[in-house]
């Protein structure tokens, strides 16, 4: 277990691993989108109520989840950072904080393009919405102070702060719908009882929400990849393998 951590805390062995994961995942990633966007958006029945609206659940479920599953990743490694002092815990967090703003924007403007057909408007304050824009606001945040201090130690220290305590928004974004009166429907899939969805949508969609998963941790990989590349530029072990 130890030796698995400390690994994960090696530049080198984070690079190589990287390296060689990147190229398998990156095509089955495609595969994977093209195959499930198809499926829910082109084979899935339509909704008796709303439609063909209600397609872009396979693109807006996917991308909420994701985004909030997203924030504690990068809220996890702000806490390995701020605790252990690990460095690759730095690249971590700033790797998944773009990855997560751009996962949580989708959200937000497919949420909307469905609001207008299913509640005749393109925004609301809903307390979902508002919470998942609080959430945007929160990588965003991560995002900026990263570039507003020149000392990057500073810069991690404070990012990690703010991550872990954004973390108190994930909880009232799960349970917002049950707290308070909100026109966003509650959660149709339950890991407890029936699912509020029939199978032959069920089934695009937890393959959409995988995907994403996998899409995620395709750009964390992608990203962390260019930022040691950057980092040490000039280290002997980098230019070792670049060079095989």
């Amino acid at each position: 277990m130890w030796r698995i951590v400390h690994q994960f805390g090696s530049p080198p062995w984070v690079y190589r691993f990287c390296d060689r994961v990147i190229p398998w995942l990156l095509p089955l990633t495609v595969v994977a989108l093209l195959v499930g966007s198809a499926w829910g958006l082109l084979f899935a029945p339509t909704d008796y109520k709303q439609g063909d609206s209600y397609r872009i659940i396979y693109i807006h479920v996917p991308a909420s989840v994701v985004a909030l599953a997203g924030y504690y990743v990068m809220a996890s490694a702000g806490l390995v950072s701020l605790v252990w002092r690990v460095k690759l815990a730095d690249t971590a967090m700033r790797a998944a904080a773009p990855i997560g703003a751009a996962y949580t924007a989708i959200a937000l403007v497919t949420g909307a393009i469905w609001g207008k057909p299913t509640w005749g408007a393109w925004w609301v304050w809903d307390a979902r919405i508002t919470s998942m824009l609080i959430l945007f606001f929160l990588y965003v945040g991560v995002m900026a102070l990263f570039e507003a201090y020149e000392n990057k130690t500073i810069a991690a220290r404070a990012c990690a702060i703010l991550s872990l305590v954004g973390t108190v928004n994930i909880p009232i974004i799960y349970k917002s719908v049950d707290w308070w009166y909100s026109l966003h429907q509650p959660a149709s899939i339950k890991f407890t009882g029936s699912s509020a969805i029939d199978t032959s949508m069920l089934y695009p969609l937890l393959g959409m929400i995988v995907t994403f998963y996998v899409l995620f941790a395709l750009l964390m990989m992608l990203n962390i990849k260019q930022s040691l590349t950057q980092e040490y530029a000039h280290s002997a072990w980098l230019h070792k393998r670049l060079n095989d």
